[in-house]
């Protein structure tokens, strides 16, 4: 018999079932359908929750090590027991796994476990290897299925010694020299992970300059930050193959760049949208050049009662941007008129010290040709971060130069990534550089940072 829903959504991820939750708090019979054993994604299970969850046991390994005696705390014999910080990052991975299942039992949400092929709008074969083939049909299909690592031609990925970030994620040593190619988010949080923990850490980047779609300015400042803590870069530099020699991996470097030699290669050359198995080909649904689905400004395909959000739509791909489109999505098709403020979403890099970016960058403003502001203010300067002994870094608003109006904003430095929720606040109230400035902040917090570079923007900081 074929099971009738108002929306299936096809994706466990956190675009797929923030989306889901919220259709059925507005209603709505759903579904959602999902391959893996467990619900969250590739954000929850392999991407974003383990990654932070080993950043930060790393980042206490390196402190215990080498940072506290500053503080006055002595240890002696510090070692790294790696088993028990992989069984804690699993631990934390299947809490919140577990966390959203039971958000689906309580919101009466149906979880479908198997793979979906859209045959027509309305109508989902769901298959699994070893039970018969579900027939579903929906008012509304929403494709949520997220994105994938991008393979490099002649890189067979064995997640032994040529990684992904799965792989990265689940090493059961420390490598000797860890090569990571791609300067990107995943490359350099994982890199930081394993050089904290004692591998030799080589970056090597196509462009030159890592970070491509933050502030120039953060990802030099950031570059500088981890070369001083022993990671190595080669920019400007495109791999050209890599041969196994006496058990070693030695990558060839275009350019007449000398080799680099390593025991494991982690790929982070990117991602791209995973659409495989759906039947888009068939269906005659839109894609563009990069194998990303159309869609318009209410996430409506070309094809009628399909949707899409997330890594498989234009955009960052970042498991927040999914989930701010999975409610607009579930608000719309119950006839609400939400709107996804895209300059309004931040950018976080989780390496230490953090890196968080919103709106647009100096570049984007100079391209467009609007005039600008720039307000600057040290962690340095900021007493709480003199307190933390965290003083690398700084905040920078940018203002329009006419109106004062927050355009973007970049910090590099401690708890970068809660201090840019403030300047994401205030870009989506089109608040002004003086606004900020002009509110208390607590003292001694390093938000005061954030004011005293809104304060900055008028020539009137107080601290520098």
């Amino acid at each position: 018999m074929t099971e009738r829903y108002d929306v299936v959504v096809i994706g466990g991820g956190p675009g797929g079932y923030v989306a889901a939750i919220r259709c059925a708090q507005l209603g709505r019979r759903t579904a959602c359908v999902d391959s893996r054993a467990t619900l969250g994604g590739t954000c929850l299970n392999i991407g974003c929750i383990p990654s932070k969850a080993l950043l930060q046991s790393s980042e206490k390994f390196a402190e215990a090590r080498s940072a506290l005696g500053e503080h006055g705390v002595a240890l002696d014999g510090v070692r790294l027991d790696l088993g028990r910080m992989m069984a804690r990052k699993d631990q934390v991975v299947a809490t919140l796994t577990r966390g959203v299942e039971f958000l689906f039992r309580k919101n009466r949400i149906d979880w479908v476990k198997g793979n979906a092929r859209i045959v027509a709008p309305g109508r989902i074969i769901v298959t699994t290897p070893d039970s018969e083939p579900r027939e579903i049909e929906a008012a509304a299909i929403l494709i949520a299925t997220g994105s994938e690592s991008t393979p490099l031609p002649g890189l067979a990925i064995d997640e032994r010694s040529i990684l992904s970030s799965t792989g990265a994620l689940a090493l059961d040593q420390v490598p000797k020299h860890l090569a990571v190619v791609g300067g990107g988010y995943i490359g350099l949080e994982l890199g930081s992970v394993w050089r904290r923990l004692g591998a030799e850490v080589t970056v090597i980047e196509l462009l030159d300059h890592i970070l491509p779609a933050m502030d120039r300015e953060l990802a030099g400042a950031l570059q500088r930050a981890l070369a001083r803590q022993g990671i190595a870069f080669r920019l400007g530099a495109r791999l050209a193959g890599i041969e196994e020699r006496n058990g070693a991996l030695r990558l060839a470097v275009e350019g007449g760049q000398q080799p680099v030699v390593a025991d494991a290669v982690l790929v982070a050359a990117g991602r791209r949208a995973f659409t495989r198995g759906l039947g888009l080909d068939e269906l005659g649904l839109a894609r563009d050049g990069q194998g990303r689905i159309v869609v318009d400004d209410r996430f409506a395909t070309n094809l009628p009662g399909i949707f899409a959000v997330g890594d498989v739509i234009r955009g960052p791909m970042l498991a927040h941007k999914a989930a701010e489109e999975g409610v607009a999505v579930a608000e719309r098709l119950a006839g609400q008129k939400p709107q996804v403020n895209y300059d309004a979403i931040p950018a976080v890099v989780y390496t230490a010290p953090e890196v968080a970016s919103v709106g647009n960058s100096e570049a984007e403003l100079t391209t467009a040709g609007v005039p600008y502001r720039i307000g600057k203010f040290p962690f340095t300067a900021n007493p709480r971060a003199r307190c933390n002994g965290e003083t690398e870094g700084f905040v920078k608003i940018l203002a329009d130069a006419a109106t004062d109006r927050v355009l973007g904003v970049h910090i590099i430095g401690p708890d970068a990534g809660t201090l840019i929720a403030e300047a994401a606040l205030a870009i989506e109230f089109g608040a002004s550089a003086e606004d900020i400035a002009r509110t208390c902040h607590a003292h001694p917090t390093l938000n005061e940072a954030v004011k005293e570079a809104a304060l900055a923007v008028a020539g009137r900081a107080i601290h520098i």
